[in-house]
């Protein structure tokens, strides 16, 4: 009797650690079962969706004539209301430094200009970049401490930039087109 007991007790505690472990694979299937069904759908093929945004860039896109001597279009954005153009920025690599006038102290700015004309115009920035640099800072060295202070005097020497970059361009290119100057960063020390 004393064995059967044993034995009883063996599989009284035996069956709770079997019963959990059917269960816990039973649940383990079945979240993986779930999982299939809610995530094996196709992934989505970005190409179709890539292709579509081209095909609508390039029905909206107007042909550039390459003539040098013509003047740069703007380029226009569709919108129900008012025309709107596209702004095209481009970013001068590096910094400018320079001394100001009367001055010992000096100013270090980075410099982007935008413009609403076509890429001609940003190709033309880029192409004579050298040229461009060296009017950014001649227009530099004209400004005096007092003439930057504050915010009106920020927006001259931008003002002052935009016109001796126009000036340039229009020497080399016959056109200048650079709508805005803005400054990345500005330090005077």
């Amino acid at each position: 009797m004393a064995e059967e007991e044993k034995e009883e007790k063996k599989s009284s505690k035996l069956l709770p650690i079997i019963i959990g472990a059917v269960g816990g694979i039973v649940l383990l299937l079945a979240g993986l079962a779930l999982g299939f069904f809610l995530f094996s759908s196709p992934a989505a093929d970005p190409s179709a969706e890539v292709d579509e945004i081209i095909e609508k860039n390039s029905e909206g896109e107007e042909e550039i004539e390459e003539d040098d001597n013509s003047t740069p279009d703007k380029i226009a954005l569709d919108t129900p209301e008012n025309q709107v153009f596209l702004t095209t920025y481009y970013e001068f690599p590096g910094s400018f430094t320079t001394n100001l006038m009367n001055s010992r102290k000096f100013l270090q700015i980075s410099v982007g200009v935008s413009t609403q004309y076509d890429d001609r115009v940003m190709a033309n920035v880029e192409a004579h970049q050298l040229a461009l640099r060296s009017e950014i800072l001649g227009t530099m060295s004209e400004f005096t401490e007092e003439s930057i202070q504050g915010k009106a005097g920020r927006q001259a020497l931008a003002s002052s930039l935009q016109e001796a970059i126009n000036s340039k361009l229009e020497v080399l290119e016959n056109f200048g087109g650079i709508d805005e100057v803005h400054f990345t960063s500005f330090v005077l020390q």
